[in-house]
């Protein structure tokens, strides 16, 4: 079994990325920037934002954190989306999930500018994926293909397994999965909480990619010898081993899990920091325009 280490490739992917920003400045240019919209105070949303912007710090982007209290108006929140758009010293928005319920989260995401939504969820980013033109791809599917890609797994004609079939990870890292590309080229089967025989399904796949929000799900008898298990899910648990009350978990049962695989990702020090890096890889090709819209 070989760890699918997110904390190693993250570290030489930001190295990599802090090089391309120092060559920008020596040509005169200015450094990517990123700006990032906080609405309320949610616990696991702030800590997410921090880590973007320490993130943007390591590797010599501009961060900009702008914060709203949960009861701004969906009006308003949109006017500054509208604000953001047109400044030019600004390459990437983000607006971090969840909104509160009386914001309509599609019309903000339809709001930003196809060539600031380094999210990749606005739908001309999603179509140009689907037809695999050149878009913003959506951050942890982005990071799992990096990480696929640089652990040189193979993936040409393999059965690929996604649980969860969110429009944040499991639909479009179902669509990468399929397309003419390394990584790649899979038969794909797209599993959800409707879906009949889920186990036996399960046990056919060569690459196994959960991403319910389903602590522990995946078992060991869900699992085929030898196949690639990428776990997306990080939930807060209770525990009474830590001093905080509580651990994170992913999706997979890890300890009775990872013995059956040729390649699995650890939670924490897995997908989620290659989630980081798809967003700062995003942002640098907004900053370079290296898209043309």
């Amino acid at each position: 079994m070989i760890l699918l280490d997110g904390k190693k490739l993250s570290a030489e992917i930001k190295s990599e990325l802090a090089s391309e920003t120092k060559r920008l400045l020596e040509s005169g240019k200015r450094a990517p920037h990123l700006a990032a919209i906080l609405v309320g105070s949610n616990g696991a949303s702030e800590t997410y934002v921090a880590s973007k912007a320490k993130s943007c710090g390591e590797v010599g982007f501009i961060s900009s954190v702008i914060r709203f209290d949960e009861s701004v108006s969906e009006k308003e929140l949109l006017k500054k989306i509208i604000e953001i758009n047109l400044d030019p010293a600004i390459d990437g928005l983000i607006v971090q999930l969840p909104l509160p319920k009386h914001i309509n989260v599609q019309k903000v995401t339809e709001t930003i500018l196809p060539q600031k939504d380094v999210d990749g969820f606005h739908p001309v980013n999603v179509g140009r994926m689907m037809q695999n033109l050149p878009c913003y791809i959506p951050a942890t599917p982005f990071g799992i293909m990096m990480m696929l890609e640089r652990y040189r797994i193979e993936t040409s004609g393999k059965h690929c397994v996604v649980l969860g079939r969110s429009n944040i990870v499991g639909m479009p890292v179902s669509i990468l999965m399929a397309r003419n590309n390394y990584p790649g080229n899979c038969t794909v089967t797209v599993c959800h909480s409707k879906t009949s025989n889920l186990e036996e399904i399960t046990r056919q796949a060569d690459l196994l990619i959960a991403a319910l929000g389903s602590p522990g799900f995946v078992k060991e008898d869900m699992v085929k010898e030898g196949a690639v298990v990428i776990d997306v899910g990080i939930t807060r648990v209770p525990s009474k081993e830590t001093k905080s009350g509580f651990k994170i978990s992913g999706d997979v049962d890890f300890d009775h899990v990872a013995s059956k695989c040729s390649y699995i990702t650890p939670v924490p020090g897995g997908v989620g920091l290659m989630t980081i890096v798809g967003l700062m890889k995003n942002t640098l090709t907004a900053a370079k325009k290296e898209i043309d819209f």
